[in-house]
């Protein structure tokens, strides 16, 4: 028996005077769904996720700026918060003529994929949530002590644990921790490896600390986000690592708050949920998105 596996485009567009890169698979008239990174990594985070859902959807994974292969210029000539990125997200789905899609958010793609939410709730026929936070009780608090003292006074002795979390032995931890015995050798060291050579690039540093320490804008939309649920019923999963200490399973539960039909699942993993369990979550999202929004109208 033979499996048609549809190719990875590796492409780029300029937007707003940028070059965003990104990554793309299905067919072009498929339900689009737009799959937003996060924190130390691109899109190559959906690498292994992509070739398994690009039969039914039309996949479209963007490195945000500052990210990946896209352009990352200083941060002395653009201002580095979740406002510019998300407005550079929303400009880029025009770009490239999306009008329509389902949301899949991870980490900073949380807040700049809910942002485009609050901006153009028409365009979200879903939203699926891989560890990607909108409530308070899902920070862990250990990981988020150094954030949160950078949040509130940016001085050279709060930027000094902020950056240790971008070296590699800091991604790394992001990567294994949570992470059950019996998955650890799923996990690829490349991922780390890669995600740690992007982030020592120069420049790095004042892009990042700069994103980080506007981390509180997100905190100050955590209201809106939650009324946004409430009152859109946008249908939502959430697909978590049961493990990570970045954004605890508490954050998932929150989300049936406001929303009671959003579906939960934990899975025995970390914060990189697709690093061991890509099969599994595309299996549920293939699964919700066609109880949930018809594959075609």
């Amino acid at each position: 028996m033979t499996t048609t596996v549809l190719p990875i485009h590796h492409r780029t567009v300029q937007v707003r005077g940028h070059e965003i890169a990104y990554r793309e698979a299905g067919p072009a008239d498929a339900p689009v769904l737009l799959l937003l990174h996060g924190f130390p990594t691109s899109s190559h985070m959906f690498r292994d996720l992509i070739p398994l859902l690009a039969d039914e959807y039309r996949l479209i994974a963007p490195d945000h700026l500052g990210f990946g292969r896209s352009a990352a210029p200083s941060a002395a000539d653009v201002d580095y918060t979740f406002a510019e990125l998300a407005g550079l997200t929303s400009a880029f789905t025009e770009a490239l003529g999306l009008d329509r899609f389902a949301l899949y958010i991870q980490d900073y793609g949380s807040p700049i994929g809910l942002r485009l939410a609050l901006a153009h709730p028409e365009r979200i026929t879903a939203i699926i949530s891989q560890n990607g936070n909108a409530y308070e009780e899902g920070l862990g608090a250990e990981a988020w002590a150094p954030v949160l003292a950078l949040v509130a006074e940016r001085t050279p002795e709060t930027e000094g644990p902020v950056r240790a979390i971008r070296s590699l032995d800091g991604i790394r931890w992001q990567y294994e921790t949570g992470v059950p015995p019996e998955y650890r050798d799923l996990l690829s060291p490349d991922a780390w490896h890669h995600d740690a050579a992007l982030m020592a690039r120069e420049g790095q540093d004042e892009i990042q600390l700069g994103l980080i320490a506007d981390y509180g804008s997100n905190f100050d939309l955590y209201p809106a986000f939650q009324e946004y649920f409430r009152t859109s019923r946008v249908p939502l999963l959430a697909v978590w690592g049961e493990g990570d200490q970045v954004f605890v399973p508490a954050g998932a539960e929150a989300f049936r708050r406001d929303l009671p039909d959003a579906e939960i699942h934990l899975l025995p993993t970390g914060h990189f949920a697709l690093e061991t369990h890509a099969p599994r979550i595309a299996s549920l999202i293939g699964d919700f998105l066609a109880r949930r929004v018809p594959l075609r109208p």
